[in-house]
């Protein structure tokens, strides 16, 4: 697919296409990461079911953005307030996925970027997020988007299986 991305605000009729850039954002982000099982056991259905009630429910404290490009949405990202409870007053980036024949295009760069405008327009003085510790390529992605691991490390209990997660965190302008 060619043409330029544009990333926009998301609706709840993107619902079903999100859930199918995850889906498939997933599956190839995190093959050998997390049990083959689990990732062979999503959909898209279930998954968009989960992305309406989290859109539904996130109001004006999260931003879902999507990216399109020939009309088509090839990305996601979604963004607001810092959840790890300390009075930071930071803003965390909580999902950038693109679809897999999307990646290396743009499209993750044009969701990167209009989510550091967002964040800075809305007064967050950094922008944090977690990536899985073993996740080399999505780790490459944040760092040259100006992201640098702060050394905490959590781990992250997905399918019985225990993946150690390590935080980034982009200082945005003021």
């Amino acid at each position: 697919m060619s043409g330029a991305v544009r990333v926009r605000d998301m609706v709840e009729a993107d619902c079903e296409a999100v859930a199918e850039v995850r889906v498939r954002g997933w599956r190839f982000a995190y093959d050998g990461l997390i049990p083959a099982w689990y990732l062979r056991a999503m959909t898209v259905e279930a998954d968009a079911a989960t992305r309406r009630k989290h859109f539904a429910r996130d109001g004006a404290r999260h931003t879902h953005l999507v990216a399109e490009r020939a009309g088509s949405v090839v990305g996601w990202a979604c963004h607001g307030p810092n959840r790890d409870g300390s009075a930071t007053g930071d803003g965390e980036l909580y999902a950038l996925y693109a679809r897999p024949d999307q990646l290396s295009t743009g499209v993750g760069r044009a969701l990167m970027d209009e989510t550091a405008a967002r964040t800075t327009a809305e007064g967050y003085p950094a922008l944090r997020l977690w990536v899985l510790r073993d996740n080399v390529r999505a780790r490459r992605f944040y760092e040259r988007a100006g992201f640098v691991p702060d050394g905490a490390e959590e781990p992250w209990h997905v399918a019985g299986v225990t993946v150690p997660e390590v935080r980034y965190v982009r200082r945005l302008a003021a």
